[in-house]
């Protein structure tokens, strides 16, 4: 019956837990009941092992180190939001218990307990979870890649669910590379509309010239070039999403017509004389800030207030440093899986390195940074002379600094910053600050940044 059931759902059970004796006795259990079972020993391979496997169930303890089970529940639901998930603790108390079940938990129990008693929990949670060979495409987007365990983020997720229920304009406002465009594929998998078309319109980068057709179409014969009709992505998102990446490089006259398309829900077509009805969400993003843009007078308040009924901040990823860990390990499996390679965990060094790197272009910058490590690596392993950090140069002569910024990030960012305005001179680094070369290579191997050292040794000489 149990082997029936599994291959129905197409899914396998995940066991989490700090201690590798529990989680041992627990797979013995459950592998004797019929069920494929894999373990983790902390939340952070639970969320690797997701983004990998078809789960159809997860046993996590509630108390583990840096990731504990209601943390793990959260991640598991924003990444799969059928999945059960049975909390496990020696530690029952009643305001758990209801935290667990608030978060979508579908039972809840405490140690010790019987095999009969976590067989019948778990037949009990399967019964609950519809077949993934219904929704072949659930999965994957609803995940989308989004890969986290900071407490911002996860909370971020969890209010997606609720943001993508309404049909109110939705403004993703955070740095490039913070996964904007990732967001905005969430709230449509997320939202009533994931059977409609998810549409992306990049507005930096269509000329201005060429914006309205691409939104409202037009009718052949509208001008020099038009040899047929063609609809607009606004008509093409009808019943769906529309997605207005970089909206703030919309120039400002168009801004206009865009207001009306949205208040009326309906386009026409250049050339055209028939008013189009629309149904169509709009979500839009910016890595500047738009009331900023606003008071400048470049961007109408009027559509800023359209646009953002729903607003969204990401945080980037130097605010998110525990997140650096399980995102390197994804890319390394992304990346090794895509060239054929087979790389184990990263090193401690390395992870340390990459947490003490402040990554001015967020996650797309580490996605980059571990595949070219991956495809430099040999022996199946990274080193630290495969990590390329892309320090920018001359950004400005100023140091920007967040009040409540550590003495040690603070003296981290003089030192980079300066010897990125002297483009690696140690020497010349030196001199500006008052302190010698040894201190200057003492502090880059503290940073993490070993190959930056190693690189620049000549142009001290």
């Amino acid at each position: 019956m149990f082997n029936e059931r599994e291959m129905l759902m197409g899914g396998q059970i995940l066991v989490v837990d700090d201690e590798p004796l529990m989680c041992r006795s627990l797979s013995e259990v459950i592998s004797r009941a019929g069920y494929e079972v894999f373990t983790a020993n902390n939340g952070y391979e639970a969320i690797e092992l997701i983004q990998q496997e078809s789960v159809s169930v997860i046993i996590t303890d509630m108390r583990m180190p840096k990731m504990d089970g209601i943390e793990v529940l959260k991640q598991a639901k924003a990444i799969v939001p059928n999945i059960a998930v049975i909390v496990v603790t020696g530690y029952a108390t009643v305001d758990s218990a209801v935290e667990a079940m608030k978060y979508g938990a579908v039972d809840y129990i405490t140690k010790p307990f019987s095999p009969s008693k976590i067989n019948a929990i778990i037949e009990k949670a399967i019964s609950k979870v519809p077949s993934y060979t219904s929704q072949p495409s659930t999965r994957q987007s609803v995940s989308h890649n989004i890969v986290t365990a900071d407490p911002q983020m996860l909370d971020i997720l969890d209010k997606l669910k609720l943001i993508a229920q309404s049909d109110s304009g939705v403004l993703i406002q955070g740095e490039s590379g913070t996964g904007k465009e990732l967001i905005a594929r969430a709230i449509h998998a997320f939202s009533n509309r994931s059977g409609g078309s998810y549409v992306a319109v990049n507005c930096a980068a269509i000329p201005e010239s060429l914006l309205e057709s691409e939104l409202f179409g037009h009718e052949k014969g509208a001008f020099t070039n038009a040899i047929s009709k063609r609809i607009g992505k606004i008509e093409l998102a009808h019943g769906g999403t529309l997605l207005l990446d970089e909206v703030s490089e919309m120039a400002k006259p168009f801004q206009a017509k865009l207001l009306r398309a949205i208040q009326e829900r309906e386009v026409v077509r250049i050339g055209g004389n028939q008013q189009i009805k629309v149904d169509v969400r709009i979500v839009a993003t910016t890595n500047r800030n738009l009331i900023e843009e606003v008071d400048a007078g470049t961007f109408r308040e009027d559509l800023f207030y359209r646009l953002c009924v729903m607003p969204v901040f990401l945080p980037p990823l130097r605010e998110r440093k525990d997140d650096i860990p399980i995102l390197a390990q994804y890319f390394i499996q992304k990346s090794s899986a895509r060239m054929g390679k087979k790389i184990g965990t990263i090193p401690s060094d390395i992870l340390e390195s990459l947490k003490n790197y402040q990554w001015p272009g967020n996650i797309r910058e580490l996605e980059n940074t571990i595949e070219r490590a991956v495809a430099l690596s040999t022996n199946g392993s990274i080193s630290l002379s495969n990590i390329f950090f892309s320090l920018r140069k001359k950004l400005s002569r100023y140091v920007s600094l967040e009040v409540g910024a550590s003495l040690e990030d603070a003296e981290r960012e003089l030192i980079i910053r300066t010897l990125e305005e002297v483009e690696g001179n140690k020497q010349k680094a030196a001199d500006i600050l008052g302190i010698t070369t040894k201190t200057i290579r003492a502090k880059l191997r503290q940073y993490g940044y070993e190959q930056y050292n190693t690189d620049q040794e000549n142009v001290d000489a």
